[in-house]
């Protein structure tokens, strides 16, 4: 598997990354946040934006990328705005969701960027063009809060994502049984395989999933998401007890 580099981490090579979201409110939770988090065993942080209560503003959204910036010095600073169809906070239409990420992506203050498949093909190979002449690299997501979709669906939506252009991508389902839990690692494992010059995140939520974010240097999965303050998704670990875990399993 090849890796990408932001900043000084390589994702792709060794144990997983952890990636802590940044889930405040306010402008001054937000910068309090994203100093908690680098005191803990954090690799990268998730600004995640559909949070802020003046994401609309965007002069604001600009001074806190300029605050984050600075507060994170050089731990990599990913963007996400989570739609509220795929588990996020706040609706949004396409047109602001693509110039929102659009304005975030030329400020060259985040390393990367989240951008959902279900934007549309379009839309995300414009988006991706954008970020990548302003180098910034780009995490393609997909997420079903509902259930589980069959292995060969798994993978082929991973390959999708690479075939737009994605430098990473990504996804997330919930689990219904024990038995799901199994076909997402066992999709992991073929899709890092096919995808040997790409790393991918995937997991599976919830506490039936909690397995999969612990066990990804074994299955392929290159990023794994963890809690410092507030959980963005069901079935995050603390951080510290992730990073724990992480390094237990490496030495094994």
């Amino acid at each position: 598997m090849e890796t990408v580099q932001i900043r000084n981490l390589k994702i792709g090579e060794g144990m997983p990354k952890i990636c802590a979201p940044i889930a405040g409110i306010s402008r001054e939770e937000i910068i309090s946040e994203a100093k908690l988090l680098c005191s803990h065993p954090v690799d990268i942080a998730e600004w995640r934006a559909d949070w802020f209560e003046d994401i609309s503003d965007i002069d604001n959204v600009r001074e806190v990328l300029k605050e984050l910036r600075l507060a994170l010095a050089e731990i990599p600073l990913l963007f996400t705005f989570r739609t509220a169809q795929e588990g996020g906070e706040q609706a949004i239409s396409l047109q602001n969701y693509v110039t929102l990420n659009k304005m975030v992506i030329e400020t060259k203050m985040a390393d990367l960027i989240d951008i959902e498949l279900s934007t549309g093909e379009d839309r995300v190979t414009d988006l991706i063009r954008c970020a990548h002449a302003h180098d910034v690299k780009v995490i393609v997501s997909n997420h079903d809060f509902q259930k589980t979709p069959v292995k060969k669906e798994l993978v082929e939506r991973l390959c999708k994502m690479n075939k737009l252009g994605a430098d990473i991508p990504k996804i997330a389902v919930m689990p219904k049984n024990r038995k799901d839990v199994l076909t997402l690692l066992s999709a992991t494992e073929e899709a890092s395989e096919k995808l040997e010059h790409s790393p991918v995140i995937t997991m599976s939520m919830g506490e039936l999933g909690v397995i999969s974010r612990i066990c990804g240097e074994t299955f392929g999965s290159s990023v794994t998401f963890g809690a410092v303050k507030k959980a963005s998704a069901p079935g995050q670990m603390d951080v510290n007890a992730l990073a724990e875990v992480l390094e237990i399993i490496h030495k094994i």
